[in-house]
């Protein structure tokens, strides 16, 4: 099982952007698919975007398409989060998953806030 732990998360005005990242310790980090959600305030969690074990593949929030871009590095043992054009709805706390052949893990998260 990997433990992740994210950061980069901040105080941003509308229309900026912040790199959100999530690193995993732990062996096989190749064997994950990670994933991004956020947690708005009195809201359930919500997909962001997500990436195959590979980097050869991945899909977007219709929310966020177009403005957020998501990559990783195996070798880094990283996952990353790109948020252009921020809004002051993004704000929220993100996740970071992981989900393996056998286990799934989350991160603490790392609160995003857009002020507008």
């Amino acid at each position: 099982q990997v433990q992740l732990v994210e950061s980069g998360g901040g105080l941003v005005q509308a229309g900026g952007s912040l790199r959100l990242s999530c690193a995993a310790s732990g062996r096989s980090f190749s064997t994950y698919d990670m994933t991004w959600y956020r947690q708005a305030p009195g809201k359930e969690r919500e997909f962001v975007a997500t990436i195959s074990r590979s980097g050869g593949s991945t899909r977007y929030a219709d929310s966020v398409k177009g403005r957020f871009t998501i990559a990783r590095d195996n070798a880094k043992n990283t996952v990353y989060l790109q948020m252009n054009s921020l809004k002051p709805e993004d704000t929220a706390i993100y996740y970071c998953n992981a989900v393996g052949p056998i286990t799934t893990s989350w991160g603490q998260g790392t609160q995003v806030t857009v002020s507008s």
